[in-house]
């Protein structure tokens, strides 16, 4: 039976035992590694509302990682969609510095008033 990755879950939430402590879950990221992980896990620790966060990769075969988030009381899923945002943004600003840097590397460098005698091959 050929199993499709697109119809996989990225994500789920491993139920402990039916534990009703929504201060304390373990979620599973699949395909991603320590590239999120660390990212996400710095990210979610900045929060005071969070007593514990980390993540383990099972087996460097797999593609996935175990994140865990323990909180002195609001809700882990509600930490984890914050850190995600909070992530995001922080990606989305490298992005806009860089691309901005490019463009003024490249209006520095490359105008139209540069003599040929002044560049340098």
């Amino acid at each position: 039976m050929e199993t499709n990755d697109s119809n996989k879950k990225r994500l789920e939430v491993v139920d402990s035992s039916g534990s009703l402590d929504e201060t304390c879950k373990t979620f599973v990221f699949h395909n991603e590694d320590h590239t999120l992980g660390n990212s996400l896990r710095y990210m979610i620790m900045k929060n005071p509302e969070v007593q514990f966060c980390g993540y383990s990769v099972p087996h460097p075969s797999e593609n996935k990682i175990n994140f865990r988030i323990q909180t002195h009381g609001e809700e882990a899923t509600e930490i984890l969609k914050k850190g995600l945002k909070d992530l995001n943004s922080v990606c989305e600003h490298v992005l806009q510095t860089f691309q901005s840097s490019v463009q003024d590397y490249k209006r520095r460098n490359f105008s139209s008033d540069v003599e040929i005698g002044d560049v340098q091959s």
